[in-house]
């Protein structure tokens, strides 16, 4: 890479969740092609993408199909917007991933990605309760450490305080309950993950009685939470939060970002697990990265008020629904189907999952945790106590060391101390062993090493 794209790069690029000082004396990675399960730096230099760019790519890099279906729809119609009117590919992709979606779920309302599907669910929940005589119910529940985007409404529902501070006031009446991280669980539910799951539950209950049912709208769950580093729920948690939400009427709504379109081998994450949300927000890998778009698929009881006569939902998105978004997802989901991409991980998410546990002969190793191709490893000082890292060790290991050394190795993945420290992998839907030998093979090294170093 010329010194002149490198300059560039820290002059005018303003990069996302990013220390821009840390390239005041280092060039900037530059990723400039994919290829399968692989990118490309601007030297040349080969990785494996073993985290799907963002757990976005799920067909991988280079579909010439997917390309071609945005080039073809841009010809026809580049722009127009769904505000009152409609376009061919925004009804066919409603209609197919409304036969997709479970139960209930026949109205999809488009987004540009999946912070806006999480900010158009709460507001979807908020109306909904005026609309059907329960103004007083806007308040949000949602888990510890979970992640739901960074607009105003979906960081007042994120559960990482770090990442809200700098913006504090946010929008008020979001509250948290425990994660489902069995790995930490109480002392007094340790040694029975159904006994965990149902405690964890049973949080969101109390919780709803603390502020008040009459003024609790939403409860915002990920099938398998990311941040912190992959929480799968314990068996019957789902089962039980139904429960609650139905008892107390209060929408479970499943943010399913990350988990829907294959990531846990099912076409939504609520599918892998057995539970019916009232909505489902997803984004990423509806159109496999190729294009933006999200969207929140809702139940037709929770729209059925928005139906009547002299009533809108007054919210959208200029490029929510967008025609070239909506034809790349369109052959994105041909191509799932002509592939069978959601069966290549059922078929290989045991694998996966084996093939990372070889990591646990090594001290650093406490935990791998996770469902389908979505995967965290906890790192740990003490197998035994589980002791964590501390700040300095985070900042010195986990920043300091093992993040670069991952890529310097090849693999592009995520460290991350969003809670304890972890890495995750989460590899694009057409992977198999050769690619699960080599992200074990590569962790391996960097791991050794940063125990070496704490």
């Amino acid at each position: 890479m010329s010194t002149s794209t490198t300059s560039k790069a820290t002059d005018h690029l303003w990069m996302h969740f990013t220390r821009m000082s840390s390239y005041d004396n280092s060039p900037v990675p530059t990723i400039e092609r994919g290829e399968g399960s692989y990118i490309f730096d601007t030297n040349g230099n080969k990785y494996l993408d073993a985290l799907s760019g963002l757990f976005t790519v799920q067909a991988g890099h280079g579909r010439e199909e997917l390309a071609r279906a945005a080039y073809d729809q841009a010809r026809k119609l580049a722009f127009f917007p769904i505000w009152s009117y409609a376009h061919p590919t925004a009804i066919e992709l409603a209609d197919r991933l409304a036969a997709l979606a479970p139960g209930d779920l026949n109205k999809v309302f488009f987004s540009s990605g999946g912070g806006e599907s999480v900010e158009t669910a709460w507001k979807v929940a908020k109306q909904y309760y005026k609309l059907t005589g329960k103004p007083g119910k806007h308040k949000v529940i949602s888990r510890a450490i979970a992640y739901h985007g960074t607009t105003a409404g979906a960081l007042s529902i994120t559960g990482i305080p770090p990442f809200k501070e700098a913006f504090e006031p946010l929008v008020p009446g979001t509250f948290r309950v425990p994660n489902t991280n069995f790995y930490r669980a109480p002392e007094f539910v340790a040694d029975d993950e159904k006994l965990f799951g149902l405690w964890a539950a049973n949080r969101i209950e109390e919780a709803i009685l603390a502020e008040g049912p009459a003024t609790v709208a939403a409860v915002f769950l990920e099938p398998v939470q990311n941040a912190g580093g992959c929480f799968p729920p314990p068996p019957g948690y789902f089962d039980r939060v139904r429960e609650i939400c139905d008892e107390y009427d209060v929408l479970l709504i499943s943010d399913e970002v990350i988990c829907a379109y294959g990531r846990l081998g099912t076409m939504f994450g609520a599918q892998k697990f057995g539970y019916q949300p009232d909505i489902i927000t997803t984004a990423k890998g509806l159109t496999s990265g190729y294009s933006p778009l999200g969207c929140a698929i809702i139940s037709d009881r929770i729209y059925e008020p928005f139906g009547k006569e002299g009533v809108s939902f007054a919210h959208g998105y200029t490029f929510g629904g967008h025609p070239v978004s909506c034809a790349v997802a369109l052959a994105n989901l041909d191509l799932f189907e002509r592939e069978d991409l959601l069966g290549n991980v059922l078929r290989h998410e045991n694998a996966f999952r084996s093939t990372l546990e070889k990591l646990y002969d090594l001290p650093i190793v406490g935990n791998v945790r996770g469902d389908g191709y979505f995967y965290g490893i906890e790192l740990v000082k003490d197998k035994a106590t589980k002791e964590t890292f501390d700040a300095d060790e985070c900042e010195r290991v986990l920043r300091g060391y093992v993040s670069g050394a991952l890529f310097a190795n090849g693999l592009y993945c995520r460290a991350d101390d969003r809670g304890d420290p972890v890495v995750q992998v989460a590899p694009p839907l057409i992977c198999g062993q050769t690619e699960f030998d080599e992200i074990e093979q590569k962790l391996r090294i960097v791991l050794t090493e940063a125990w070496n170093r704490i």
